[in-house]
């Protein structure tokens, strides 16, 4: 009797051996982790779920101090701008005096008077410079003449009826106001005009 087997039945047994192979537990990849090693995940996961916590909580409270630290910043900008602006803010209040006293000299002086002429150009010269100078750093004259009345820039010293003017019109500035940098320094002093009292009403 020949030991050699027929093909078909070598196949058969491969496929049988196969098919118990699967059948039997696959104990090296299904052993059991043990208590230990499952207490000890859970304990490594918890400890994973904690450190994202402080990691989101630290992400916090870097985003509110980067917030501060901007806002702090921008406040000390802020101040500074302020600083820079109305430093002078005294000091013009000091000058003004002067301009005005410049302006009245030029007012009252005989400009035709040819002993006088050449120191009313002296002071006119003197005064529009003193004003270029100061304008330089932000301050600006408000002279409102013929103008809308504004509370605002305008303080009225008396009103008056008038027919050639509207209503609230600034019809004499009795002193020019001035602003620096866009802040009121000293309102002018103004008359304002009103309705004429005595005006004969034409509308029908």
């Amino acid at each position: 009797m020949s030991n050699e087997q027929n093909p078909n039945q070598q196949d058969k047994t491969v496929d049988e051996m196969l098919e118990a192979e699967e059948g039997q537990p696959q104990t090296a990849h299904t052993t059991d982790l043990g208590d230990d090693n499952i207490a000890r995940i859970v304990a490594l996961e918890a400890a994973l779920e904690n450190a994202n916590a402080t990691i989101d909580g630290q992400k916090e409270a870097v985003l509110r101090a980067r917030a501060d630290m901007d806002n702090a910043r921008r406040r000390a900008d802020l101040d500074v701008e302020k600083a820079r602006k109305f430093a002078l803010e005294r000091f013009a209040g000091e000058l003004l005096p002067v301009i005005d006293n410049l302006e009245r000299a030029m007012q009252v002086a005989d400009a035709e008077n040819e002993l006088v002429k050449p120191i009313v150009e002296g002071i006119d010269l003197t005064f529009k410079s003193f004003v270029s100078t100061v304008e330089k750093f932000g301050l600006e004259i408000v002279d409102p003449q013929g103008q809308a009345f504004n509370p605002e820039l305008h303080q009225a010293m008396a009103m008056q009826p008038s027919t050639e003017h509207a209503p609230n019109t600034v019809m004499a500035v009795m002193q020019k106001g001035y602003t620096l940098n866009g802040r009121l320094l000293r309102p002018a002093m103004v008359m304002v005009s009103r309705a004429d009292d005595n005006a004969i009403d034409t509308q029908v």
